[in-house]
């Protein structure tokens, strides 16, 4: 009988183990440039890398980034529309995929780039309105109208991209007392003091750091022990480093190039994540470049180059590392596809495994448990 029971609970940790394997990959696209129908839910094997389509959403304008709730029962996303642009809340069954619309409100600002929640309060960055929107959440999961837009005024130096503010995203720090908010037209990271229980202040400035004049500040992530942040530069290819402490400031350690020695051609640089287990850190540029950075993290939140790779195809413009750390993907906003490469966990370095997703225009990516 001993062991009988034995091989019971043997068969049922494999069983869990190997359920812990598998997660939900959530693909946000832009709509209007091929047939898409918003949002796609695919299974996805952090053991061998495979993947199977579950779901998909109807009918959604262009849902390019999104956010999970704690609870894994609803999906955010913003609908990049111009001056139609919204945000819209989403029912999420995370066993079969299913998507079920609840609610859409305006977004009070064009273009909406990036979104986050917590249990009270859905957050987003209005690129092209240069303002930040805040919506309450309602027991059901569905979300108010705006309880509070923050105007951002101000400009830099290049003409053509910094005419005016770009809001570029909105992340929680890690203890959730504040918000940072990057401006690439100001060439800012705005630092807000988050009150989530507030009707209508929900974010109040503390103050913003300036970064270097022209550099475009796009998205940041914090260091794994949450003592430092990084920063990518979309309009000079630059990584920067902040040491950052718990009263919500942060100052400027060092800054490097993404750019391979010697290039000349245009840059974009895009998504910056960091490794399940905080030792290795992925940048991602666009433009003629499309490769990824990897960086191995050291003492003091030191960075060291490890290798740059080529995503193998035009415009990565966001990417996702499975929970497990197993696997990399990487979204193609213009060769419509999601290549997936294999992640050594020891060195950081990235293979490529030969699957990929074909999908159109696939924008945001975000790994949910199933």
């Amino acid at each position: 009988m001993k062991k009988l029971n034995t091989l019971f609970f043997t068969v049922l940790a494999c069983m869990s183990l190997q359920a812990q394997q598998k997660f939900n990959l959530l693909i946000g696209t832009y709509t209007n440039t091929c047939q898409s129908n918003g949002i796609y839910v695919y299974e996805f094997d952090a053991d061998s890398g495979s993947f199977k389509e579950k779901n998909s959403s109807e009918n959604v304008i262009s849902p390019s980034y999104l956010s999970v709730s704690a609870d894994n029962k609803f999906i955010y996303a913003v609908n990049e529309n111009g001056t139609k642009s919204a945000v819209s809340a989403f029912g999420y069954n995370s066993k079969s995929g299913k998507l079920n619309f609840l609610n859409t409100n305006e977004s009070l600002g064009a273009d909406p780039c990036h979104i986050i929640n917590d249990d009270k309060n859905v957050i987003v960055a209005n690129y092209s309105g240069g303002s930040i929107a805040v919506f309450k959440k309602k027991a059901n999961g569905s979300i108010t109208t705006v309880q509070q837009l923050i105007q951002h005024e101000g400009k830099g130096p290049n003409a053509a991209r910094q005419e005016k503010a770009h809001v570029h995203m909105v992340l929680f720090t890690p203890d959730k007392k504040f918000v940072l908010v990057n401006d690439l037209g100001e060439d800012k990271i705005f630092i807000y003091k988050y009150n989530p229980n507030s009707k209508n202040e929900i974010l109040t400035l503390k103050e913003s750091v300036q970064v270097k004049s022209g550099s475009g500040p796009r998205h940041l992530t914090f260091s794994k022990d949450g003592k430092y942040v990084y920063l990518i530069q979309e309009l000079d290819a630059t990584l920067t480093t902040f040491a950052y402490d718990k009263s919500g400031s942060l100052k400027e350690i060092s800054e490097i190039s993404l750019l391979p020695e010697g290039f000349k051609g245009a840059t974009s640089s895009a998504a910056i994540k960091i490794s399940p287990d905080g030792n290795f850190l992925y940048a991602s540029d666009r433009g003629d470049v499309n490769m990824i950075s990897v960086f191995k993290i050291g003492k003091a939140g030191s960075l060291e180059k490890v290798e740059q790779v080529s995503t193998l195809g035009k415009g990565p413009r966001d990417f996702a590392i499975d929970p497990t750390g197993n696997f990399l993907v990487v979204g193609h906003q213009y060769t419509n596809d999601v290549v997936i490469f294999k992640r050594d966990k020891t060195t950081g370095k990235l293979t490529n495994t030969g699957k990929k997703i074909e999908l159109c225009s696939p924008v945001g990516l975000l790994f949910t448990k199933i």
